[in-house]
């Protein structure tokens, strides 16, 4: 009788400001593993405008744009200003 074996993927890093988009370079927002064992990061902007492509070639898609739309902490006014 064989073992049985069971894979599983590990959750994708988070991104940074050091990752960029293979694009055009800008900071990047997805992630896109592919089928053929490749990685691809895309800006916002590309990671849209390639979309549908990309679902029919990867495995998974690791979609940090939402950290666009987050609103930033309050800042306290300069002295100056108050």
């Amino acid at each position: 009788m064989r073992p049985q074996v069971t894979t599983a993927l590990a959750p994708s890093s988070t991104l940074s400001a050091a990752d960029r988009c293979d694009r055009c370079g800008a900071q990047a927002y997805v992630r896109v593993t592919l089928t053929s064992g490749g990685e691809l990061l895309f800006c916002a902007h590309h990671g849209r405008e390639h979309a549908d492509k990309l679902r029919n070639i990867a495995i998974t898609i690791h979609d940090e744009t939402g950290k666009l739309e987050e609103t930033p902490a309050a800042s306290v006014p300069a002295e100056g200003d108050r």
